[in-house]
C-alpha cells in the first residue's frame, strides 16, 4: 500500500487527488506544520526537504508533486490519467504540471514563505515579496487562462493529472489577491474539478474526512 504525507491546504492535494481518481490503495500519514513536524527527525527521515507531498511506494520514496504525479498515472494506466502512449504528450503534460512546480507555486509562496529567499528580520524585503503577489500570480495565471488551458481540460477533451493539480494552485487565487474576472476559464475549470467524485473525496481525507 502507499503512504502519502500530507498537511491540509498545501500543494499535497493535486498528489490525493491522482490517487483517488486511479483507485490506488494508499493511507495517509499526515505532517502537522503548526507543530513544525515537517522539521522533525522522523519526517526528515522520510523527506529531507522537509516539505509535503512525499510518497512511500514499495520500491522507494518519492517527492516533488510532477514526480508523484507522473508516478501514479503510469501505475495506474487504467485509470488514463496521462496520455502515456504518446512521449511527445506526456511531455507537455510533464511541462505544464513542471510550470505550475517551479513557477505558479513559487510566486504564490512569496505571501507566506518568505524567509526562504531573504533573512526574515528584513521586514522591507519580505514585505515587497508579499505586495509583488498578486502581479506575479495572476500572470502566471493569465498565460494559463490565455494559452495553457487547451479546454475543456488542461490538456484537451481528457482529464489528466494536470487538472487535479491546476485545481490545487487556483484555490489560492483569492487569498494571493488575484483579479478573478479576468481568469474566467481557469474558475471554469475549477468548478468543474471540484464536481468530480474523487476530487470530493480527496478533499474530504485531506481536512481529516474518510479517508
Amino acid at each position: 500500500m502507499l503512504t502519502l504525507y500530507l498537511a491540509p491546504n498545501t500543494c499535497a492535494l493535486a498528489s490525493l487527488i491522482a490517487l483517488e481518481q486511479a483507485a490506488a490503495p494508499y493511507r495517509i500519514a499526515r505532517v502537522d506544520f503548526a507543530k513544525s513536524a515537517q522539521r522533525s527527525p522522523e519526517y526528515l527521515a522520510v523527506n529531507p526537504k522537509g516539505r509535503v507531498p512525499a510518497l512511500v511506494t514499495d520500491e522507494g520514496i518519492l517527492t516533488e508533486t510532477p514526480a508523484i504525479l507522473a508516478y501514479v498515472a503510469q501505475a495506474f494506466p487504467e485509470a488514463q490519467l496521462a496520455p502515456l502512449a504518446s512521449p511527445f504528450e506526456f511531455a507537455r503534460a510533464q511541462a505544464f504540471n513542471s510550470y505550475l512546480c517551479s513557477t505558479v507555486h513559487v510566486a504564490h509562496a512569496h505571501r507566506m514563505r518568505g524567509p526562504r529567499w531573504v533573512d526574515e528580520a528584513d521586514a522591507h524585503a519580505i514585505a515587497a515579496m508579499q505586495r509583488k503577489v498578486p502581479q506575479s500570480v495572476g500572470a502566471a495565471f493569465a498565460l494559463i487562462e490565455d494559452g495553457m488551458l487547451e479546454g475543456p481540460w488542461v490538456l484537451g477533451e481528457r482529464y489528466s493529472i494536470c487538472d487535479g493539480y491546476l485545481f490545487t494552485l487556483a484555490q489560492w487565487l483569492e487569498k494571493d489577491g488575484v483579479e478573478l474576472a479576468r481568469l474566467p476559464r481557469v474558475l471554469d475549470h475549477r468548478r468543474r474539478v471540484a464536481e468530480r467524485p474523487a476530487v470530493k473525496r480527496a478533499l474530504a481525507a485531506e481536512q481529516g474526512g474518510a479517508e
